[in-house]
């Protein structure tokens, strides 16, 4: 609760920084805000709490996952000053906006209340809409912005329904007393369909086959930094929400219930994995990316009893190597109207450290050693195993394999074509959050009992 009020005040904080004509500290004392909210939330890890008659629950899976968007955060407030360099006076919006938006994240994984958890998803869901329509003059954002705005709309709306159908069903919107209430013999047949609709609405948040549709457009049409909220901090909040939605309310996962998640894993493996193949825009490809990562992050619900800390594990190593690939990508096409791979030739020459950068986030995506990507993927492919769900895995395998293919090509171009144009002046923020997120993906790799033993 305590995470939850500072991060909305240093929010206000950022927005009187404009009025007080302060923007030049704007970035270094959010990201010290941060750091300390981020120190506030640890500190609640041994001292299980809920507050306002079980609204917020404060337990480990909050905690942690709290952590791990607020560090996503900071590198995303870090990229701002450079992005926003152009819109001085737009600079303190767009950071408070996204501070907002981390408040919503941090509710969706905190709530021990159904209208708590809306309200959560509701702060994310608007804050995003804003900032994918930010570039005012530019009318892929401006589509973006409203092709997001309305399916996700739709898909608040089915939450909402779905919402009142447990409701209805319960007599409370109490996720503990939902808990209890759900063991008793007799349910009325609405709370499943509720249950049903709720999860419908989840996954069109994460992006999964068949509600992706709206991710490859919005990605590329959405200024590059908010793609990247989009890509990693958004998609983690959604797929950790649903895993606390189906455990928190005693959800019963019925064999059915898993054969829908298989099929719904499995397509949006393959058909993020195919669709990325054919993509010569990298925001669009990185897009298709995400929804067979979703696919692969939809296997813990397989064995949902076991698997937060696997859950917890894959979205750090996705979230990380992500952060890493687009503070690279900001950088390339900064100043360009498009984001196509010939914009990445010769990278390798004019700026090493960047294409390594890059290089090392693309191989973690696609599961190779040493990167943390590889391992969080063996971890969920062990449990899938061991929950009766092999073909589950041979699916992923072959997915996996089939990512290298388009993750190649852009390492290819990086390496084996001549630079387009002279080198560029780099700015330092893109060189410290590159490689500090990519060295800590590669440290949970080495070592993934920093993260696996955080939940037990």
């Amino acid at each position: 609760m305590n995470t939850l009020i500072a991060i909305t005040g240093l929010g206000v904080l950022c927005l009187l920084f404009e009025i007080l004509n302060l923007r030049k500290a704007l970035v270094p004392i959010t990201i010290i805000g941060l750091l300390a909210v981020l120190g506030l939330n640890i500190s609640e890890f041994n001292t299980p709490a809920n507050y306002y008659n079980n609204m917020i629950v404060v337990s480990k899976f909050s905690v942690a996952f709290s952590s791990l968007f607020i560090v996503l955060t900071i590198f995303l407030v870090a990229l701002s000053h450079d992005v926003y360099e152009n819109h001085q006076t737009k600079i303190s919006d767009f950071i408070a906006i996204k501070v907002f938006l981390l408040s919503g994240a941090v509710a969706m994984v905190s709530f021990g209340n159904l209208s708590m958890f809306f309200l959560g998803i509701e702060v994310l869901s608007i804050s995003l809409y804003i900032l994918a329509a930010s570039n005012r003059l530019s009318l892929k954002s401006n589509e973006a912005g409203m092709k997001y705005f309305l399916m996700g709309s739709f898909a608040s709306g089915i939450i909402l329904f779905g919402i009142c159908l447990i409701y209805g069903a319960m007599g409370t919107f109490d996720v503990a007393e939902i808990s209890e209430l759900s063991r008793s013999a007799e349910l009325p047949s609405w709370f499943f369909i509720g249950i049903v609709l709720v999860t419908i609405g989840m996954l069109f948040k994460v992006a999964a086959v068949p509600f992706h549709f709206w991710a490859p457009d919005v990605y590329q049409g959405s200024p590059t930094l908010i793609t990247t909220v989009m890509s990693t901090l958004a998609k983690v909040v959604a797929i950790a929400t649903l895993y606390k939605l189906l455990t928190a309310m005693n959800a019963d996962i019925t064999y059915r219930f898993e054969i829908i998640i298989v099929v719904i894993s499995i397509a949006s493996m393959t058909v993020g994995n195919i669709m990325a193949l054919r993509q010569s825009n990298v925001k669009r490809m990185l897009a298709f990316s995400g929804i067979s990562h979703a696919g692969f992050m939809l296997m813990a619900l397989l064995s949902i009893s076991t698997s937060s800390s696997s859950l917890l594990y894959y979205a750090s190593a996705y979230s990380l190597s992500g952060i890493a690939a687009f503070s690279v990508i900001l950088y390339v096409c900064k100043n360009k109207d498009n984001e196509e791979i010939f914009n990445f030739n010769g990278l390798g020459k004019t700026n090493p450290v960047l294409a390594a950068v890059l290089t090392a986030a693309l191989l973690s995506m696609g599961g190779i050693p040493i990167f943390s990507g590889f391992f969080a993927k063996f971890i969920l492919f062990s449990q899938t195993i061991e929950a009766g769900y092999l073909v589950v895995v041979i699916a992923a395998v072959i997915n996996s394999i089939i990512s290298i293919g388009y993750y190649f090509k852009l390492i290819l171009a990086m390496y084996t074509k001549e630079p387009n144009e002279e080198t560029q002046k780099t700015p330092f923020v893109f060189y410290a959050v590159g490689v500090v997120s990519i060295l800590l993906n590669i440290i949970i790799g080495l070592f993934p009992s920093l993260v696996m033993n955080i939940l037990g």
